[in-house]
């Protein structure tokens, strides 16, 4: 909202302030609808500009930079360069973050293979993967502008290396509203030690404050402090809240400030999850085959975590939430990588294809896009920081050419698009920009994403900023 807006409110509002209380308060639904905050709330369901493919988005963010090499683009030049330093000719527009391009080359010590019907070549540390890969898409053909984590993974989910912006699932919220009554639209599942771009990877930016991404826990209370405190029973917190939105509610009918808005949905809502969120981390409910299915029995804490979360997104999308954001770190394996991926692997390999697989029985995977990546990818070249220990080999940033994969909600399955050179230095057919990605996801979700605008400081505002373009290669 800006100045201009809020001053012609203000006029309409002093107007019905003056013709009395009850003239004001009756025509207070009236005026939220008129700045798109009806009486159902600033979530309320929105009609894409489309019929969609998908109805929610699971977005499996591996923070750090995941290693196509070890994963999903099989490069045996690399055996013939192994433990030599590329020619110049090669290296020379390189942009690197830590290691220099004249760092030598190392050969991926994991064996690839053809995996399902469709032949998905994949590497040995993905076969639960591999037994879904006629569900994914993988992209081999990803590229991106930002060679260092925070900027990556602002551009990644905002469109801009600079702070400020809506991220994706707020941008979702905007233009869709919630499905889910009782829960937030944009939900946040955490593992690992915690990301470069925090809180900015599922902010809401210049966005009202209703829209940004809430962060769950795993276990406990969802969120901190959710529950009562003793002695505080549910009729005295109706009443409670009651009040404090009645008294919200005058506040946001003198000023038409639409964080004022957001302050009463977001009490309502944590009124309502107070009922809803419990069950929704009690597992109890499910069945040991599907608790099997993940592996969330584990000893590992990081692998019991992280099959947590998986669970919790399918429960999630289940009840209507529109987008969560599933975050685990860290991939950034710029020391032993080799022993540190494969042990990741084995704690998140299981649970991502349990979630593919339990999606599809389940009826859900064909209105359920789910992607899988990081921000950028991996060098050729090796990174050593301590010459004397020979296991400490990793590999530094790389945002030239990298790989993610999606599934369900319209992509096409047990398909692989794009390629890179002999080295995975350089695409060579079918590249994906980051705001190609974008706009794919958009356009699956129903939307034209040169016209899904926000306006903010006078200017019409996108999440691809100014470029990016639908990737049909992509779509069934």
């Amino acid at each position: 909202m800006d100045e201009r807006h809020i001053a012609a409110t203000l006029g309409r509002r002093d107007f019905l302030r003056s013709a009395g209380g009850g003239v004001g308060i009756a025509a207070l639904a009236e005026l939220l609808a008129a700045d798109g905050l009806t009486a159902a709330g600033p979530l309320a369901r929105k009609a894409p500009h489309f019929a969609p493919k998908a109805k929610s988005v699971i977005f499996m963010f591996m923070e750090g930079g995941p290693s196509q090499y070890e994963l999903f683009d099989p490069k045996p030049e690399l055996e013939r360069w192994d433990g030599r330093s590329l020619p110049e000719s090669i290296t020379k527009d390189l942009t690197l973050a830590f290691i220099k391009p004249t760092a030598k080359v190392m050969a991926s010590r994991y064996k690839f293979a053809p995996m399902g019907q469709c032949g998905m070549v994949l590497s040995e540390l993905v076969p639960h993967l591999g037994s879904v890969a006629d569900e994914i898409c993988l992209v081999r053909s990803m590229h991106s502008d930002a060679f260092n984590h925070h900027p990556g993974q602002l551009l990644l989910f905002t469109g801009s290396t600079l702070p400020g912006r809506p991220t994706l699932g707020s941008w979702l919220l905007y233009g869709l509203g919630s499905e889910s009554e009782n829960l937030p639209g944009f939900v946040v599942l955490a593992s690992g030690k915690g990301t470069s771009g925090g809180t900015t990877n599922f902010s809401s930016g210049f966005m009202p404050s209703h829209y940004q991404g809430t962060l769950f826990r795993s276990q406990g209370d969802p969120i901190l402090y959710l529950s009562n405190p003793p002695g505080v029973t549910r009729d005295v917190q109706r009443e409670t809240i009651s009040f404090v939105n009645d008294m919200n509610r005058m506040r946001y009918e003198r000023t038409g400030d639409a964080e004022i808005a957001s302050r009463i949905n977001a009490y309502e809502l944590a009124f309502r999850m107070q009922a809803e969120a419990p069950d929704l981390v009690d597992l109890s409910s499910e069945s040991p085959e599907t608790l099997e299915m993940y592996g969330i029995d584990s000893d590992n804490e990081h692998r019991r975590q992280y099959a947590t979360n998986c669970i919790l997104a399918r429960r999630l999308v289940e009840r209507g939430v529109r987008t969560v954001l599933l975050m685990d770190a860290s991939w950034d394996d710029h020391t032993y990588l080799n022993t540190k991926l494969p042990q990741r692997m084995r704690e998140t390999d299981q649970p991502t294809a349990a979630l593919i697989r339990d999606l599809k029985q389940r009826g859900l995977l064909d209105e359920t896009l789910v992607v899988w990546g990081g921000e950028f990818g991996r060098t050729p070249m090796v990174e050593i920081r301590k010459p004397e220990e020979a296991a400490n080999a990793g590999r530094d940033h790389q945002p030239t050419a990298y790989s993610m994969w999606m599934a369900g909600g319209g992509v096409k399955a047990g398909h692989v698009h794009g390629a890179t050179d002999e080295l995975c230095l350089n695409i060579t057919g079918d590249p994906v920009h980051v705001h190609d990605l974008q706009a794919t996801i958009l356009h699956l979700m129903g939307f034209d994403h040169e016209k899904f605008t926000y306006r903010f400081m006078g200017r019409d505002f996108r999440l691809t900023d100014v470029s990016g373009a639908v990737q049909q290669g992509l779509m069934a």
